[in-house]
């Protein structure tokens, strides 16, 4: 029988070994697709098709899990659609079929960090333990998959690609596997309750408000490689780059427990949004790889402080049955709608422009969306003294 303890450190190891694929994912398929020849709008699109399968897939995963009462089955049948169909994605070099590929793959891959966070949240909730202290493992995963594959394809060649990422895939599954699932609310979840969810207008009017910092974010994911290689860097300098990122990052989820209770967690969210501006304004103007390279370090303040105090955030704004319906929702807005717009507009301006005016606007788009946090917080605060006064 699998223990509390046996099951936070099965849930850890997958973290890390998922997200360690993932970075092959984020961090060098784009890499992958330009040494086949394919321009950065082309490279742009494939990377905007699969979230936007995604954004569909996305309810429908988290609405099966609440409505079964299980993340860690749905879990499984992601990792397996993952494995069989990236297959087919980084095996091809037909333009057309790499974009339908990459539509079902994504159908599979979205999904499923975010039931593993989904997990992770329940799972540390039911040991008294810190989400962060859960999911920092995925950034170390991230983070020492990027420093290895990156030599891994410095010497190998990045053609072989799909080698590393079946082989973590697999393991995630194995380990996925000995995970316990955590026991859902009894309460009976029907389709008109998921639709709820998409009509709270608090919940919404924040989904709305981020999507001006993770539309930038996603546009660094999809494009910090070619900007390197466009700064004169190589393989080896993408993963130490995204290396030094995922480290930071791991450092602020392995630390959450110290500083999550600082303040609350809009607030936190407008300091992530500041950093995040700050960061992309910086890069703009980097003068090589190396200047890029030290400028990861930020990744750590912006992604790692935004993403554990939205998550959260978003766990008190949907009802407790349906938080991996909500949970899906936040990743299919963050992964999905930005990386869409992220990815498509971000590839036309970097093909039409340069990466520099990429950065540049991506800088601006952010300090807009903090004006838009303080906005929401305006309003969202009003709200509550309305309602406060009527109760």
């Amino acid at each position: 029988m699998i223990t509390k303890r046996d099951s936070v450190f099965y849930l850890s190891l997958f973290l890390f070994f998922f997200h360690g694929a993932n970075t092959i994912i984020i961090s060098f398929m784009p890499v992958y697709f330009q040494h086949a020849g394919m321009s950065e709008s082309k490279i742009g699109s494939i990377l905007a098709i699969g979230p936007l399968a995604a954004i569909l897939a996305q309810p429908f995963w988290g609405y099966m899990s609440d409505k079964y009462g299980t993340i860690k089955r749905i879990l499984l049948i992601t990792l397996v659609g993952v494995f069989v169909i990236s297959i087919f994605l980084l095996t091809n070099d037909s333009y057309m079929f790499i974009l339908l590929s990459a539509a079902f793959f994504y159908i599979f891959m979205s999904p499923t960090g975010a039931l593993g966070d989904s997990l992770a949240v329940k799972t540390a909730a039911s040991v008294n333990k810190n989400f962060g202290s859960i999911r920092t493992w995925g950034s170390i995963g991230f983070a020492v998959s990027t420093l290895l594959v990156g030599q891994y394809f410095s010497f190998a060649g990045i053609g072989l690609i799909l080698v590393p990422f079946l082989l973590m895939i697999t393991i995630a599954f194995l380990t996925a596997t000995k995970v316990s699932d955590v026991k859902s609310v009894n309460k009976p979840i029907t389709v008109l309750d998921a639709v709820k969810i998409g009509k709270n207008p608090r919940f919404l009017f924040f989904l709305g408000t981020i999507m001006f910092l993770t539309i930038p974010h996603r546009a660094n994911d999809s494009f910090i490689g070619i900007y390197l290689t466009e700064l004169g860097g190589n393989e080896s300098q993408i993963g130490l780059a995204w290396f030094v990122a995922v480290a930071s990052e791991a450092v602020i989820f392995a630390t959450s427990q110290y500083w999550y209770k600082r303040f609350n967690e809009i607030t936190f969210i407008l300091i992530a949004g500041l950093l995040y501006s700050v960061r992309w304004i910086v890069l703009a103007y980097a003068g090589g790889p190396v200047a890029a390279i030290l400028m990861q370090v930020l990744h750590g303040v912006t992604f790692g402080v935004f993403y554990v105090t939205a998550f959260q955030y978003v766990t008190k704004l949907v009802p407790e049955n349906l938080q991996a319906t909500g949970h899906l929702l936040f990743i299919s807005v963050f992964f999905g709608v930005s990386g869409i717009l992220g990815s498509l507009f971000g590839g036309m301006l970097f093909e039409k422009a340069s990466g520099a005016m990429l950065y540049t606007t991506m800088g601006y788009m952010s300090l807009v969306g903090c004006v838009a946090l303080v906005i929401y917080i305006y309003f969202d605060r009003k709200k509550s003294k309305i309602d406060t006064s009527y109760a």
